[in-house]
């Protein structure tokens, strides 16, 4: 894969995140609608930098290092990037209306722990993130941000959001 095709990966990965942010949007909208309770807004911010960290620390590490495409590497992560996205549209479509990159509780809204991963995972949104955060800079051999971007990932999930979550989802 040559440097130009895993920037486009990485551009399109962005517009999709940006897709995302349309639909988490009209979500955190319908939620407060019906009188949801947003939780955690001090970390989000964080989280935010973090991922458009990780896009922009991919290209850079890849173009100003000089990083290779290893084939024996690079094509295997890309499979594993593809399915983490394809498990992050599960995710989605499994919670529906409910789904959003905020912590916000609606007041009478059953939690979704029958539908999709939640049936084996409390969490595997974040389980896929942690997964792509590897994989997507590995496509490329971009080892240094694959390994930067999971400690910080690891604290800010480990310290502040699934905390979080688990505080909102205990108020339900």
């Amino acid at each position: 894969m040559s440097v130009g095709l895993y920037i486009a990966l990485i551009l399109v990965t962005g517009a999709e995140r940006i897709v995302e942010l349309v639909v988490s949007r009209r979500n955190a909208a319908d939620a407060f609608a019906r009188g949801g309770r947003e939780f955690g807004q001090g970390h989000f911010p964080f989280m935010v930098a973090l991922h458009t960290g990780l896009l922009l620390a991919c290209i850079a590490e890849v173009v100003l290092l000089d990083r290779p495409f290893i084939p024996w590497l690079g094509w295997p992560m890309l499979a594993i990037a593809l399915a983490c996205q394809a498990a992050r549209y599960w995710i989605i479509a499994s919670l529906g209306r409910q789904w959003n990159t905020r912590v916000i509780v609606v007041p009478g809204a059953g939690r979704v722990a029958d539908r999709g991963l939640y049936r084996w995972f409390s969490h595997p949104n974040y389980v896929v993130v942690a997964v792509e955060g590897i994989a997507l800079p590995l496509v490329h051999t971009a080892w240094i941000t694959a390994i930067v971007f999971t400690v910080l990932n690891a604290v800010l999930l480990l310290g502040f959001r699934i905390p979080t979550e688990n505080r909102a989802l205990r108020e339900l």
